[in-house]
């Protein structure tokens, strides 16, 4: 399972990296926004500063494909390692599929079905985005569409890899991966409460009060 980051904050994206543990980093114009900074400047700094991750996600926006690959080339530009994210529209699988076949790394974003999922897929997208947590604010079980995407992919043999996004807890990423998830993308918050449990805590205070009466 690969974790990617879903902010626009680099100082965050930063503490995660220094795990060693993180692959990539998705933003979207929610984060764009929250972060006060324009879209270029972001992909750009992290692009220079983490140049090692697989995937960093600079989404575009428009009604068509010539104005979606217009904002595009602004991105991948800058880097090998920019994935251009785009629309599961008609539109955006155009664009997909052109930047698919001149090589450039693609994130199909806003999937929620599995005919969505094979459309992407046809359009050579690297990476295709079902959003779990969405489905689960309509008490829908968000990760059946995981499983099921999972399935058609595995009979078709395709490479375009399930990057489950919309992940609120840890339990989702427990549930995607589980699913058949290939990549994870969550917030900040959600990776370091990855770490946490209360087994471990309990099992660490033993042991840290044991090992203090040993050494006494």
């Amino acid at each position: 399972m690969k974790i990617f980051l879903d902010t626009a904050d680099v100082s965050q994206i930063s503490q995660v990296y220094d795990t060693g543990l993180l692959d990539g980093v998705t933003t979207n114009p929610t984060l764009i926004l929250k972060s006060g900074r324009q879209l270029l400047d972001v992909i750009t700094e992290i692009s220079r500063t983490f140049p090692e991750l697989e995937s960093i996600s600079a989404e575009v926006v428009g009604d068509t494909k010539e104005e979606m690959l217009s904002q595009a080339k602004n991105y991948y530009t800058i880097s090998p390692n920019v994935t251009i994210k785009v629309p599961c529209t008609v539109e955006g699988l155009k664009t997909c599929k052109y930047l698919s076949d001149s090589g450039i790394k693609t994130n199909v974003t806003l999937v929620f079905s599995v005919a969505q999922a094979i459309l992407a897929s046809k359009a050579g997208a690297t990476y295709i985005s079902p959003f779990v947590g969405r489905w689960v604010d309509n008490s829908i079980d968000g990760t059946e569409i995981i499983q099921n995407i999972r399935k058609a992919f595995d009979y078709s043999f395709t490479s375009t890899q399930i990057l489950a996004a919309s992940l609120r807890d840890v339990r989702q990423v427990e549930q995607s991966t589980l699913a058949g998830a290939n990549v994870a993308t969550i917030p900040p918050s959600v990776f370091w409460k990855m770490y946490d449990n209360i087994l471990t805590r309990s099992g660490i205070e033993q042991f840290n009060k044991d090992w203090a009466e040993v050494n006494k």
